[in-house]
């Protein structure tokens, strides 16, 4: 029986150093799958862009904001979110990338990876633990919140239109219009 070749994240490391795979490649580790990114549109970029002027803006010294760096979910993946909030450490995550217990907050910006977004990554994001994910759907202009993790979903989960307003769990004195968020 003929199987696909699964690889660790110590593998996956290993490629990039060999030069197997290129460090600007738009790749990901998913669930031991060398996974190819899509193309980032400008609605998208615009979106990332303005969730990290606003972290960065009323987050100060709270929180670290990680803008599409991986994150280590288990042995087998290794994504790149858009966007995720972390607890402040001292050397910035240099010796390693950050994990589920450093993570308050993780956003996806979805424009053609909808499907792919909620179907796979965000019952991987569950299964680890991350508290709470914001899917941010370009096509609709809504903002799907996801809290609570259990196995391989979550407990809560609310749809945002542009009126609405939302904030982290980790961080509730930030209120944010949905409206700032989109394009």
């Amino acid at each position: 029986m003929v199987q696909p070749r699964r690889f660790t994240r110590e593998e996956y490391h290993r490629l990039l150093e060999a030069g197997v795979i290129q460090e600007d490649e738009r790749v990901e580790l998913i669930e031991g799958t060398v996974v190819e990114m899509g193309p980032i549109g400008n609605q998208h970029t615009a979106v990332v862009k303005r969730l990290n002027a606003l972290f960065h803006q009323t987050l100060a010294g709270q929180a670290l904001v990680g803008v599409q760096d991986p994150i280590r979910l288990s042995p087998l993946s290794e994504p790149q979110p858009d966007l995720v909030l972390l607890r402040p450490r001292p050397d910035f995550y240099a010796q390693d990338h950050p994990g589920p217990e450093d993570i308050v907050l993780l956003v996806e910006v979805a424009e053609a990876s909808l499907g792919y977004d909620r179907q796979v990554k965000l019952p991987l994001y569950a299964q680890a633990g991350i508290p709470e994910v914001w899917l941010v759907n370009l096509g609709e202009r809504r903002v799907e919140v996801y809290r609570n993790p259990l196995g391989g979903g979550y407990q809560e989960m609310r749809e945002l239109g542009p009126e609405d307003t939302l904030s982290p769990m980790a961080f509730p004195q930030v209120a944010l219009k949905v409206r700032e968020l989109l394009p």
